[in-house]
């Protein structure tokens, strides 16, 4: 790999302790500065972190150190913070989703292709060992041809604990956008890309009551569906149903099952880099556990900049741009269809993700 990638952070949100946590046990990156409207906030989140610069947002764009711009901010402001480290010649790794809509996500992609940089997104939790195993036995065969498969998200809803839960209430929010690229990315790497979708769509109260924090009690307006429901069809021909739901109490389904002709897997949760995967074939008796066999060990948020920063410039990464650009092509998709009633053909396409070896990435 030659030295680390350098790192600047924008955005020092809750979410950005994963991603020190990560940056700071592999050696394949180095964490130079952090950045944040906050710089309060930025100060308290690198805390622990000493020799990171906290600086302004254009300072850091400006910094020559900086190679690549982890981009952690709110889902609006993903595309102009990518453009903007794009427009600085920097490469850009986002959370999940790529932007707010698809439209912003070509502008982002066609900028990073000018300049001659590369995207990655986030979720990178389908390169560890629960979705790679899973992986692995549908490509060994386990289950014969796949046929079908069930991802399945059901909560009453992040008011309960988010104490500011008001954008997963509004355009660009919502189960589907909040959890669906983590479920429809493993199924994309486990299955393969997808040609068309049909979505349906529901919402059970217009506003939600906030359950924790400074505002507990305060109501917040409900702008977009809360249950989602869809079929995907893969170009394989591999029809997936997918639920994501603020809406429901609790379930007892699996997070994501994949079926062939010859057996049936359990995936563990995709929001998570690691699990049991357990197979049933067909004329064997119950389910027995797979040995692990595939994916990074011991992987945390953060895992994709590091698979990212050891791609080729010739391979696209398995976090990458093209593929969060799907992800969202789907999901946009099927809330379309939801309004109209009528399946949407995509317009985008991607290549089924590079298998990860199994691999310890502190090594």
């Amino acid at each position: 790999m030659g030295q680390p990638l350098n790192v600047g952070i924008v955005g020092c949100g809750a979410i950005s302790a994963q991603y020190l946590a990560t940056i700071e046990r592999l050696p394949q990156l180095r964490l130079v500065a952090v950045a944040d409207l906050d710089l309060d906030r930025a100060r308290q989140a690198v805390r622990a972190h000493p020799g990171v610069d906290v600086v302004s947002v254009p300072e850091l764009m400006a910094d020559p150190r900086v190679e690549l711009v982890l981009n952690l901010t709110v889902p609006a402001a993903h595309a102009e913070v990518a453009l903007l480290a794009i427009a600085a010649g920097k490469h850009v790794y986002c959370e999940k989703p790529l932007a707010a809509t698809s439209a912003e996500a070509r502008r982002v992609l066609d900028a990073a292709a000018a300049a001659g940089v590369r995207v990655g997104c986030a979720p990178d939790t389908v390169l560890g060992t629960g979705t790679q195993t899973a992986r692995m036995a549908i490509d060994d065969g386990l289950i014969g041809t796949p046929v079908a498969a069930t991802a399945t998200m059901m909560t009453p809803g992040h008011e309960r604990w988010h104490p500011n839960p008001d954008f997963y209430y509004v355009a660009g929010g919502g189960p589907l956008l909040d959890m669906g690229p983590y479920y429809i990315s493993s199924l994309i790497t486990m299955l393969g890309p997808v040609a068309t979708v049909i979505g349906a769509g529901s919402r059970t109260r217009s506003k939600r009551t906030i359950g924790s924090g400074p505002r507990q009690g305060e109501s917040v307006p409900v702008t977009v569906d809360t249950h989602v429901t869809g079929v995907l069809v893969h170009e394989s021909g591999v029809l997936s149903t997918l639920v994501m739901s603020f809406d429901a109490v609790a379930t007892r389904a699996s997070r994501i099952e994949v079926h062939g002709e010859k057996g049936s897997l359990v995936v563990p949760d995709p929001n998570h880099f690691d699990g049991p995967v357990e197979l049933a074939r067909l004329g064997e008796e119950g389910w027995r556990t797979l040995p692990v066999s595939a994916g990074y060990t011991e992987a945390g948020r953060g895992i994709g900049l590091a698979d990212f920063a050891a791609t080729p410039p010739n391979r696209t990464p398995r976090a990458g741009g093209e593929l969060a650009f799907h992800v969202l092509d789907i999901m946009e998709s099927l809330l379309a269809s939801a309004a109209t009633g009528q399946a949407v053909t995509l317009t985008t396409a991607t290549v089924r993700p590079h298998p990860v070896p199994l691999t310890n990435p502190t090594i």
